[in-house]
């Protein structure tokens, strides 16, 4: 029998707890699979969500990850140098996973910056080609990228924005920039089973007001600046707890900087967690302190489980949260994080306002039309 599926390629690094993670299992799982015959190529078969696949889904990687690593440092760090080496002819020599992948695809797709040259520069020329984007172009860690990017963005047949700001700022900032047919489109959320892994166990918190946060602990997220807010509220009296869910290179210096402020037993780094909603629906407050954002998933996820929210204005944030109504948007400041929860923390009737304002929000987020916007896209492009 002839197979008419459309064969789907998504290329991405690799698989730790991560908003675009989230989205490529959630496309995976979603996409009709009557329609899309679908692969993932990983450069390395590492992180929490690596064997989070569907079956129906082909996982093909260039490198084992570090949990295939000796546990011996000597020995790993000899693994980890192979791997990088392995890893840099793979990039200069596309034939390489072309060969490891043994089939020709119809859509390539890149689900973030960091891949788009894995796609264009893919040895299969008949290949339609997709780029996501989900970040602030303007963002200062991203310059010395940019330029890359700017370049490669015109090469896609069709470009995918994670949220409006993101679109906006791109255009605006660069005006003459020529983008290729493009579309918004937010990431979905599996508000079912969500529900249900947040019933899943119940975490034990202090007897006080517990704000949770869940991201990676990058300097961009905030954190530093969140355990600045929590010190000085602490020292004026204002009871609470705080505990973030991630892990990244940040980890050592906030571990650093509790210990300098006092605050090892109160800033709580709980690490990563294949599922922290449990946290987030016990907790009292949901805060997400980031200098960047495109659409948060997590953000959707604490609006859902119905979680009074303190966010930083930024990326499609406001297009989720409606100030003072479904949540409270302030500035990447220290000072207005510490006004925020200091709010949230004496002002209990203004809390209630926002639980009461969160009891129809999931009304807001509708995944089938995000679904089938992505399979329209894939499908028109495969008859062009």
């Amino acid at each position: 029998m002839k197979n008419d599926k459309i064969k789907v390629l998504f290329r991405h690094r690799s698989m730790e707890m991560g908003g675009v993670e989230k989205v490529i299992l959630s496309m995976l799982n979603n996409l009709d699979r009557e329609k899309f015959e679908m692969t993932v190529c990983l450069n390395i078969n590492q992180g929490e969500l690596r064997n989070e696949f569907p079956n129906h889904v082909r996982k093909v990687y260039l490198e084992n990850g570090k949990e295939d690593f000796s546990k011996n440092p000597l020995i790993q760090k000899i693994q980890l140098a192979k791997r990088k080496y392995r890893l840099q002819k793979a990039q200069n020599n596309p034939k390489i996973a072309d060969q490891l992948l043994n089939e020709k695809f119809d859509v390539e797709i890149a689900p973030t910056y960091a891949a788009f040259s894995s796609v264009l520069d893919s040895v299969n020329t008949n290949s339609k080609k997709i780029g996501w984007f989900h970040s602030d172009i303007t963002l200062p860690k991203l310059q010395p990228l940019v330029p890359d990017i700017l370049k490669q963005i015109p090469q896609f047949d069709y470009f995918i924005f994670g949220s409006q700001q993101t679109r906006d700022i791109l255009v605006e900032t660069y005006p003459s920039l020529k983008l290729p047919e493009n579309q918004v489109i937010l990431n979905a959320i599996p508000i079912e089973e969500l529900k249900e892994k947040a019933k899943a166990f119940q975490p034990e918190f202090p007897q006080k007001p517990v704000f949770v946060s869940v991201a990676r602990l990058h300097s961009r997220k905030g954190f530093h600046k969140l355990m600045e807010a929590h010190a000085r509220l602490l020292k004026e009296g204002f009871d609470h707890h705080i505990i973030v869910i991630g892990d990244g290179e940040e980890k050592e210096n906030l571990k650093k900087q509790a210990q300098e402020l006092h605050v090892t037993e109160s800033f709580q780094l709980l690490g990563s967690l294949l599922n922290p909603y449990p946290y987030v629906k016990n907790a009292d407050f949901f805060i997400l302190p980031s200098e960047s954002e495109s659409w948060p998933l997590i953000i959707a996820d604490s609006l859902i489980l119905q979680k009074p929210i303190i966010s930083t204005n930024v990326g499609g944030i406001p297009e989720m949260i409606a100030h003072e109504k479904t949540g409270y948007l302030i500035n990447y400041k220290t000072e207005e994080m510490y006004e925020a929860m200091k709010k949230f923390l004496t002002e209990p009737e203004y809390v209630s306002t926002i639980k009461e304002n969160l009891k129809d929000i999931e009304k807001q987020f509708d995944n089938q039309k995000i679904f089938d916007a992505v399979e329209n896209i894939i499908t028109n492009l495969v008859k062009k």
